[in-house]
């Protein structure tokens, strides 16, 4: 077996080193941006059947595609078998450039669009997850009015981490981000949109479930496990700054959810998110009037090069249906 494991290796490395020479690439084309679109998209969904549907072309010409491009770059970017769709090294970087690459176009197609004085293209909007239940978020309304004013440009919404939403609009693979206010960057612009209420959750089983919490302090829910988000954020800064004890992480409001239903942990969570757990007797806040802290969603743009004018547009949008 180590003999044969060997000797697939040494094939392997060899074809990798015969793709290198035999490799290409020169100026990129319009058909290497295809391929690459094809690359990204194969990525995202998975696997090639599952970008059949997306793409609209069958699986096979997917393949092509992809072998295509292997071969333009001198790389094997992914595997595909029975163990199902994975990327190489090599190719999670090709993917990671193929972003920068794919948001560099298209924020000069917005350039070249501001220069004739209309907006089109595509304008990736990226939001904080379980936004959409907070009645003062009017997220919505401002799509509403940013539709009718650019008919022409197609709206991608993403909903991400507080630090990948800074980072995708930092590297321009997001044009806007709407997150909780936590720090400041240099590179970004801001502007306040709206609040929402954070408080303390715990679940049936838990022992503070069904109990009086009028004795409650903040030392002794030290006492008791807590979870919270594994990222630099409000919830993070408020639990060190309150020393609770941490025993699980969540990377989002779901995460944090399904750990306080368990009954063993404490955490918070926004009070409109969790409200239908409340009414199925499913979580209980925890002495809500003092254990709360409030959090302030903001808008962030990257500050250079200048925004085009379906993201101002955008952004103008946001302002105006939030400041009812």
């Amino acid at each position: 077996m180590q003999v044969k494991a060997k000797a697939r290796t040494a094939t392997e490395a060899g074809t990798q080193s015969g793709a290198r020479n035999r490799a290409v690439l020169g100026q990129l084309s319009d058909m290497d941006l295809r391929l690459l679109k094809v690359f990204k998209s194969v990525v995202d969904c998975g696997g090639m059947a599952a970008a059949e549907l997306e793409l609209n072309i069958g699986t096979s010409t997917v393949s092509r595609h992809v072998k295509d491009l292997e071969t333009r770059l001198g790389l094997v970017l992914c595997r595909r078998g029975r163990a199902g769709f994975a990327l190489t090294a090599e190719g999670q970087r090709v993917y990671d450039e193929t972003l920068r690459l794919l948001a560099s176009v298209d924020a000069f197609r917005g350039s070249i669009d501001d220069i004739h004085n209309r907006m089109g293209g595509q304008l990736d909007v990226a939001l904080f997850d379980k936004t959409a239940t907070n009645p003062q978020a009017r997220i919505g309304e401002a799509i509403a009015r940013f539709t009718e004013i650019a008919p022409e440009v197609r709206l991608a919404v993403h909903v991400g981490s507080i630090n990948a939403i800074e980072q995708g609009v930092l590297e321009g693979n997001f044009q806007i981000g709407i997150i909780p206010a936590h720090r400041a960057s240099k590179s970004l612009v801001y502007a306040d949109l709206f609040d929402e209420t954070m408080l303390l959750y715990c679940g049936a089983g838990h022992p503070l479930f069904g109990v009086s919490h009028d004795k409650l302090t903040w030392a002794r829910l030290r006492e008791h496990h807590f979870a919270g988000l594994g990222y630099h954020s409000p919830n993070m800064e408020l639990s060190h700054r309150a020393k609770l004890s941490r025993m699980a992480t969540g990377f989002d409001q779901e995460a944090i959810a399904t750990l306080i239903l368990s009954g063993r942990f404490l955490g918070f969570l926004p009070d409109h998110y969790a409200q239908v757990f409340e009414e199925r007797g499913l979580m209980k806040a925890v002495l809500p009037a003092r254990f709360n802290y409030a959090c302030r969603f903001v808008s962030l743009l990257r500050r250079s090069p200048k925004p085009s004018r379906a993201v101002l547009a955008f952004q103008e949008c946001l302002e105006q249906a939030h400041r009812k």
